[in-house]
């Protein structure tokens, strides 16, 4: 019998968490999915949180960005995308990669010995909800 690392190993509170994230177009701080979190187990603590989220990421089961903003956020898809982040409120959008295709060939191009591996793409502007508030 193959035993479980406690890495690998679904908790009761890493199961929560996860659940949490897995909602589409997610891209929480760990402060918000401590706030979240706190609504189903009221004891689990902010460092275990951490502790948790960082897992998820080890274990590919979540990203974790850094965004332009300099807060790290979670994202619970993981399929590849981009974010459009608004500079105003910080909301963060998922963006298809499918409207860029070929994107790392054509960062490639151009520079010799250079293998891309991945990458991350961010873009920043004003979200609606801040336009409007701008105009009034």
């Amino acid at each position: 019998m193959q035993q479980v690392s406690p890495i690998e190993r679904m908790t009761r509170q890493r199961r929560i968490i996860l659940e949490e994230m897995r909602t589409p177009g997610r891209h929480l701080t760990a402060d918000d999915v401590y706030g979240r979190v706190r609504k189903q187990i009221p004891n689990i603590s902010l460092g275990t949180v951490y502790r948790n989220l960082e897992v998820l990421v080890q274990t590919g089961q979540i990203r974790k960005l850094t965004l332009g903003c300099g807060r790290k956020h979670y994202d619970g898809g993981v399929h590849k995308h981009y974010h459009l982040r608004c500079g105003k409120c910080g909301l963060v959008v998922d963006v298809s990669a499918k409207a860029f295709p070929d994107l790392d060939k054509a960062a490639a191009r151009g520079v010799d010995g250079f293998e891309i591996t991945g990458h991350e793409l961010e873009f920043t502007g004003i979200c609606e909800k801040c336009r409007k508030k701008k105009k009034r």
